[in-house]
């Protein structure tokens, strides 16, 4: 069954408002014109729905035992110890970081939304699982290196990253495809360091489902000479459909 076509500036509203980057005045709008219009509600509730799996790798943080002595101590509750408190030691510093995080976080969903809506379409592919795929690509310590967010309609990959990774001069980073119970298969080697788009042809997007893996090696320039990693695999990341 065909659904109506949206509006793309509504469609591009309700994805922004689900990440949160509108301000108050368009939210104001947005919520107003969602007040009197069904479809721009279920427009709405779709991406929210859509974006909801992105929180899912997102761990919380529990401030280290340290941080509350530094509170009863301001508080009067505590003797003033003559050592120095580090900088980290601080409450206000922890929040700041913590809201900049989420900050960051928020930018980068914007800017993988704005790549994925400037992409040129392709051909609509039959065999595609669902509209859109995210993977977040960590280390084995939960630290997320690079999102990424796949159009399967459009067979585009977006991969942006989320914090620093130092490769050296005469390296690459290449991104791998791992479906369940099999070998992996090279997207393609990309910039560690910024977005990068890929286009995906019809038999890599049909091996895209929730039990496959997205994997980024160190590799030489150019990619593996072998069809396989030959580098250390410096972070993974289950895909999710949206």
């Amino acid at each position: 069954m065909n659904t109506p076509a949206r509006n793309d500036d509504d469609d591009l509203r309700c994805a922004e408002y689900a990440l949160g980057v509108l301000d108050a005045r368009e939210r104001a709008a947005l919520e107003a014109d969602v007040s009197r219009d069904p479809a721009l509600q279920r427009a709405l509730d779709d991406w929210q729905r859509r974006l909801a799996p992105l929180a899912d790798d997102v761990r919380a943080l529990a401030p280290p035992e340290r941080v509350w002595t530094r509170i009863r101590r301001d508080l009067g509750f505590l003797t003033p110890q003559k050592k120095r408190e580090r900088w980290w030691d601080s409450l206000s510093v922890w929040r700041w970081l913590t809201i900049g995080a989420s900050v960051a976080a928020l930018v980068l969903l914007g800017v993988t939304f704005t790549l994925l809506r400037q992409a040129p379409e392709a051909p609509v592919t039959a065999a595609a699982p669902s509209e859109y795929m995210v993977a977040s690509i960590a280390r084995k310590d939960g630290v997320v290196h690079w999102t990424a967010t796949v159009d399967v309609r459009a067979a585009r990959m977006v991969v942006v990253p989320t914090s620093r990774v130092t490769i050296p001069a005469n390296r690459a980073t290449e991104l791998w495809l791992i479906p369940p119970n099999a070998k992996p298969i090279a997207l393609g080697v990309f910039p560690s360091d910024r977005p990068a788009t890929m286009t995906l042809p019809p038999e890599i997007v049909a091996q895209l489902s929730t039990q496959a893996v997205l994997a980024v090696s160190d590799e030489p320039p150019g990619g593996s000479p072998t069809g396989a990693p030959t580098g250390p695999v410096l972070a993974t990341g289950q895909m999710h459909s949206t």
